[in-house]
Formats: C-alpha cells, sequence, structure tokens
C-alpha cells in the first residue's frame, strides 16, 4: 500500500462494537469488492470494499470476512479468507497478504485461504441461527453490476434457506457515521494532502493553463504524498464550466477574467476528503465575482454554526437555504416577489443553489448514513453551499469538512485558504516569484 500502516487497534475497535448489535449465535460474512474488468485482460484499479476494511484493514481482492462471536470452536469466532499467494502470483501480480501479514494488519489471528472457505463455511452454519448479510444500501448507490456481496446472498440462502437472516447494513451504516479518533487522524492526513495541492495549484493557475493541467498539479501532490488515488473524479471548472455541477471533462482553457472552481480530494488509507475552492484564473477578483464569492462564504460560516450533535439533515438543509435567500436577495438574483411567489417544494433559491448544503464524509466520499436520524457524535459532514449564474459565468462552491461534536465543530480544512484577501496575496506572491 502507498499510505502507511494503521494501527490494527482500529479494526479490533470496529469488530467489537458491530458484535454488540448481533443477535445471540449470529454469523456475519463480509466479501471485498470484485476487480472489475473494462478491455481485454485488463482490469480498472481495486477498490476494497469499504465494510470489509472497516472491520478489518484488508486491503485486497478476493478477500472474505467470517465474524461469529458465540461460535462453539473459538477458532472461528472471527476468521478471514484470503486469496492464497505463490511464487507464481508474486512474478505476475505482486505481494499478497501473507497470514502473519493479515493477521498483523487485522488482529485476527484465524487466517485461511479462501478455498477453505466453502467447507469451513457450512460446517459453522450447521451451528448458527442466524445470518448476517451485507449489501450495498448507501442511498445514493446505482447498482448495475451484482458484487460479490450480493452474489453471495443469493447462493447463500439457495443453500440454507431455513437460517434467520438479518441485515449488516443498518449497523454498519451507524457504526461508520460516527468516526474514532482513529479515523479523525486518517481523514486529517488525507485533507493536509488535498490542501497542499491546492496550495501548489495557486501558485500555477494563471491565464491559457488548461484545466487538465491543473488536474495534473493536484495528481502529482496526491501521489508524491502517499494518497491512495483521487478520493472521486476531480472537477476542474473553469467559466461556465462551474455551473455543470459534475463537470469532469476537464478540457478547457483557463481564459483571463473567468473564475476557477475546482472539487477534489485525496484518498488516503481509504479514507476521503473532500474540498472545493473557486479562485480568479489571472489573480484577482472583480467587484461582483467578490461579492458573489462573500455570499457564499457568509452563507457556509452561518451553516457550519448550525452543525450539531441531534441535527437531521433534511432540517439544516431548509434552514442553510434561509441564509441562502437572503443572500440571494442582496445580489439582486431573486426578489421578494419571486420568494412571496414561490413554490415551497421549489423555493426560489433554488434557481442560483440547486444542491444539498453537505453530505456524510468518511471511507466513502458520499459516505454511508441515514438522511432522516439526528446525527450522531462523530459524524463528518460536508459543507457546501455555492450560487451559481449561468448568466454572468459565474460558478462559485466553497467547501470544507466538518467533525461534530459535543464540544463543537472540528474543521480539517481549517489551514486552507478561502478569504480573498488570502487567495489574490498566495496567488500574487507566487506570481511576483515566477517573474523574479
Amino acid at each position: 500500500m502507498k499510505y502507511l500502516p494503521i494501527d490494527s487497534q482500529l479494526f479490533i475497535q470496529n469488530r467489537n462494537n458491530f458484535v454488540k448489535h448481533l443477535k445471540p449465535n449470529s454469523i456475519a460474512i463480509f466479501n471485498s469488492n470484485d476487480e472489475m474488468p473494462f478491455n481485454a485482460d485488463q482490469t480498472h484499479p481495486f477498490k476494497q470494499n469499504s465494510d470489509i476494511f472497516y472491520l478489518s484493514g484488508i486491503d485486497q481482492e478476493e478477500s472474505i470476512l467470517l465474524i461469529y462471536p458465540d461460535c462453539p470452536n473459538p477458532k472461528y469466532r472471527e476468521a478471514l479468507f484470503l486469496k492464497k499467494t505463490s511464487a507464481y502470483i508474486a512474478v505476475w501480480e505482486g505481494h499478497k497478504y501473507t497470514e502473519a501479514e493479515a493477521t498483523a494488519t487485522s488482529g485476527i489471528t484465524t487466517v485461511h485461504w479462501k478455498e477453505e472457505f466453502p467447507a469451513i463455511f457450512n460446517m459453522l452454519m450447521n451451528h448458527a441461527e442466524n445470518v448476517y448479510l451485507n449489501t450495498n444500501e448507501n442511498d445514493r448507490a446505482s447498482i448495475i453490476v451484482t458484487s460479490r456481496d450480493a452474489r453471495f446472498v443469493t447462493d447463500t440462502k439457495s443453500r440454507f434457506p431455513l437460517h434467520n437472516y438479518e441485515r449488516s447494513a443498518p449497523i454498519m451504516a451507524k457504526l461508520r457515521t460516527s468516526k474514532s479518533e482513529f479515523e479523525k487522524q486518517l481523514i486529517q492526513t488525507a485533507c493536509d494532502i488535498t490542501n497542499k495541492a491546492f496550495r501548489r495549484v495557486l501558485a500555477f493557475v494563471k491565464p491559457g493553463v488548461m484545466e487538465y493541467e491543473i488536474e495534473a498539479e493536484i495528481m502529482h501532490t496526491f501521489l508524491s504524498n502517499r494518497a491512495t488515488r483521487q478520493a472521486y473524479g476531480s472537477i476542474i471548472a473553469s467559466g461556465a464550466n462551474a455551473c455543470v455541477l459534475h463537470y469532469v471533462d476537464n478540457n478547457q482553457p483557463c481564459n483571463d477574467g473567468d473564475l476557477l472552481l475546482m472539487d477534489f480530494g485525496a484518498e488516503y488509507a481509504n479514507y476521503c476528503a473532500d474540498l472545493t475552492r473557486t479562485i480568479p484564473v489571472n489573480g484577482k477578483f472583480t467587484q461582483r465575482q467578490k461579492d458573489v464569492y462573500n455570499a457564499v462564504l457568509r452563507v457556509q460560516r452561518e451553516a457550519i454554526k448550525m452543525m450539531h450533535v441531534g441535527m437531521i439533515l433534511k432540517d439544516f438543509n431548509a434552514e442553510v437555504g434561509k441564509v441562502m435567500e437572503k443572500e440571494l436577495l442582496g445580489l439582486g438574483l431573486i426578489t421578494d416577489t419571486d420568494v412571496k411567489n414561490q413554490n415551497p417544494d421549489n423555493p426560489a433559491y433554488k434557481k442560483y443553489f440547486m444542491h444539498g448544503t453537505g453530505h456524510h464524509l468518511g471511507l466513502d466520499v458520499h459516505d454511508i448514513g441515514d438522511h432522516y436520524a439526528p446525527l450522531a457524535e462523530g459524524a463528518i459532514l460536508t459543507c457546501e453551499p455555492g450560487i451559481y449564474i449561468p448568466e454572468e459565468n459565474i460558478g462559485i462552491r466553497i467547501e470544507n469538512d466538518i467533525m461534530i461534536t459535543s464540544n463543537g465543530k472540528y474543521d480539517f480544512m481549517k489551514d486552507c485558504p478561502v478569504e480573498v484577501e488570502e487567495i489574490e496575496g498566495l496567488m500574487c506572491r507566487c506570481a511576483d516569484l515566477l517573474m523574479c
């Protein structure tokens, strides 16, 4: 792995918390993600299933985690099943976990090769009463292929129809929403790498550079600082492109006088950062750009003030909408008449701020979490208001990552430049240095 070793206590702690939610005499199974093919014999870069990583730290394809806390044989109260390595695999694919390495990573002492799983699982199922199966229940999921977990569900229910089946996903959502101190540190590392990338970009951007060149500078910083990968496809959107919310073409020139909206984040040890900053291509905001930018910044700061343990995201978004409405009125983008006559289901501010204010963040950039449940201690949310004015060629979004605790809020991006004067000052200083 590119990232440094993680203390196995994180995964031991996570499994202990998971076990507390199981019914007596229950067995739970988690499968790794598939390696996804594209053309010929090529595969996409492997990304581990977030749940099995959360519970074991195992970051490898063809892995299975078994948890059976009431197993009559103590050896199988938790066990890993891994792809069998060999000298041949080492030559063609590279290093894979040894049994000892898997134990050191996960804290699990029982490690077998995956070929042994069917026989052991069949034996254990003769004793278990309840079976917890895992599926992707993220409310943003778009499932168009059958996962290893989904295939396992179908196969297991077919072979063992008389067992009682339970869902692991609600338990995982509850656990993963509340981040531990271990996780906080890993996410801070991802955010620190992302901050470095933004500062590098401030020194690089000028009229005439291509969006993809900026993306390349970001990727250079990520890879040179042990990032696993991009947390998601980077949005490098100049001018009118900034009004396309999920713009990823990144193939246009950055023109003098335009704004540049950049939404990107590093992934470190599978934990994600998510940052958005908007800067002037030439290093200087126009007055109108500055007015809109500061309006977005005020909305973000008011939104962060509203965040608290017990908050419900649906209600939070509605309250932020009221703040945005006031700012849009001040900018002359909507009128009192627009507000008076608005459809409550589609308020006037939605014309210029059409997305939600934030989402859960963690092992996935759109992390698992219940939007209708009160936020737990240790939840991490993005806070990302924006104003998009296609007719003025202006798209501005500002995004920080915020942990919510009973003692207040923790901003992972607190050291990332955000004030107009700070951004202009850094870009000007970098430009002066280049001219020297």
